[in-house]
């Protein structure tokens, strides 16, 4: 790792793209094979859906712990750290030889991703304070943030049609590898942003079983209904562990998870509750259309992930679109605009019907919510980080972080309950489009709520920063 005195803004720009594009994808890469990893390694149809839920909950659950690390311990140091579990992980979730070790595997690579994303966006904010490279090198984050998540779901149909499921979880440590090597040479060791008590790991440990024991209770619905005493409890325990990590946030004599001052900012509160809704749609939605091309229209694992090329290619122009209009227009505006793009393009999908075709029922939707998901990833940043102290931008980066990870995660288990309770015990090509369809049209109402939260939470105009405390708004400094 390089001194401060010898950072490379150009090797640091290029360690956090390929650590967002690695994060990202691995979002997004298992999910067209989940039908072969569950056969292969004896998932239920129904426990097969936790090989996602296991790495976005400790993903998103440790997210903030991940940036008081980054802010308190050194943001290269947790970075590299990092790396070196995510790698690892990777590595043995690709020759786990059950169900047990592949959840494993993915929860371990969860908290490294959850060390690595606040960590690299918090090096970008301190590399790039201001100004046209600051647009810059944020359009680029957004375009790797982009293209992982969307060429994912391409990459993962390949490599599980023509190698093996187990490559899904391979593909991620060369990556891994040429990442340490950057960061070891354009990473600056630099000096913790934060000093004070040792950070909060009850904090950080209780918010993951909360959430996890949430997820749990929605998904188990298929065989416990909601009135169930099982149900019941498992909920009010979550409840209960989530109603503790408060507390323990405002009583605790260590550093705080996060100090819930910050969410006194508006646009810290409005952009991550906006955060969180995309996060639900989007996930719910790559699940319910790779799951139609393959079940309803009978499409394989590799052609499945070329079908998805037309979204990665829209939300990538999306992002590109988003810097060059960011000179011009404000970042609640970009939002907004974004929003209603992928909520139009999940509501088009909502038609899909069990005689459709990929031209009819997957293409047009597909550039429509691409290109708004594109167009507002970059400006929600600018928005979550505005007026945030230096000292807690990493903090600020792992909220932004949780909130899309949680999101996604309780977003897929409240929908995906929908839809297998609308599809009914009787699985057909039309029952399953029902259920998708269903799933589908509910993220389209997640994203019209998101953007009536950012017209009335987020401020209407955005003046260019002249102090230390709204330097983040030079992101894409413009007016309505």
């Amino acid at each position: 790792m390089t001194h401060s005195s010898d950072a490379r803004p150009g090797l640091t720009l290029a360690t956090v793209a390929v650590v967002q594009f690695m994060v990202s994808l691995d979002l997004s890469v298992v999910n067209v094979g989940l039908p072969q990893t569950a056969a292969g390694l004896g998932f239920s149809a129904v426990g097969v859906t936790w090989v996602i839920h296991a790495y976005a909950l400790t993903f998103g659950g440790l997210l903030l712990l991940g940036g008081k690390a980054a802010d308190r311990y050194g943001r290269g140091r947790v970075l590299l750290f990092g790396l070196g579990l995510f790698g690892l992980a990777s590595l043995a979730g690709g020759l786990a030889q059950g169900p047990g070790q592949l959840v494993a595997a993915r929860a371990a690579q969860g908290v490294g991703a959850a060390a690595l994303a606040p960590a690299a966006l918090a090096l970008l904010t301190a590399t790039f304070p201001s100004g046209r490279a600051r647009v810059r090198a944020f359009g680029v984050w957004s375009a790797m943030n982009a293209a992982g998540g969307a060429f994912g779901v391409l990459v993962g149909g390949l490599l599980t049609e023509y190698a093996s499921w187990r490559w899904v979880m391979f593909v991620n440590v060369p990556m891994a590898a040429c990442a340490l090597a950057l960061g070891r040479r354009g990473v600056p060791a630099g000096r913790p942003t934060a000093r004070g008590g040792r950070p909060d790991v009850l904090g950080a440990l209780l918010a993951t079983a909360g959430m996890t024991l949430l997820v749990f209770g929605v998904v188990r619905t298929d065989r416990y209904a909601w009135s169930s005493p099982v149900t019941l409890t498992t909920l009010a325990v979550a409840v209960a562990l989530l109603a503790a990590f408060l507390h323990v946030e405002r009583t605790t004599a260590r550093e705080p998870l996060i100090r819930l001052g910050l969410f006194a900012h508006r646009s810290v509160a409005g952009a991550n509750t906006f955060n969180l809704l995309v996060g639900a749609a989007m996930a719910s939605a790559f699940y319910f259309v790779s799951l139609y091309l393959q079940r309803v229209l009978g499409t394989g694992p590799a052609l499945t992930g070329v079908m998805f090329l037309p979204f990665s290619l829209a939300v990538i122009a999306g992002s590109v679109l988003a810097v060059k209009l960011g000179y011009r227009l404000a970042p609640r505006t970009l939002v907004v605009i974004g929003g209603l793009l992928t909520g139009a393009g999940l509501a088009w999908f909502g038609l899909i019907s069990p005689n459709g075709s990929f031209t009819t029922d997957v293409l047009g939707p597909s550039i429509v919510a691409g290109g708004g998901f594109g167009l507002c990833l970059a400006p929600v940043v600018s928005l979550a980080t505005a007026g945030v102290a230096p000292r807690e931008t990493g903090t600020a980066s792992g909220l932004l972080n949780s909130s899309r990870q949680i999101g996604a995660s309780l977003g897929l288990a409240v929908l995906g309950t929908a839809a297998h309770q609308h599809t009914g015990r009787v699985t057909t090509p039309g029952t399953l489009n029902d259920g998708y369809a269903l799933g589908l049209t509910l993220g389209a109402a997640l994203l019209l709520v998101a953007v009536l939260i950012a017209l009335t939470v987020l401020r209407p105009t955005t003046s260019p920063p002249r102090t230390a405390q709204t330097e983040d708004r030079d992101l894409l400094p413009a007016r309505d």
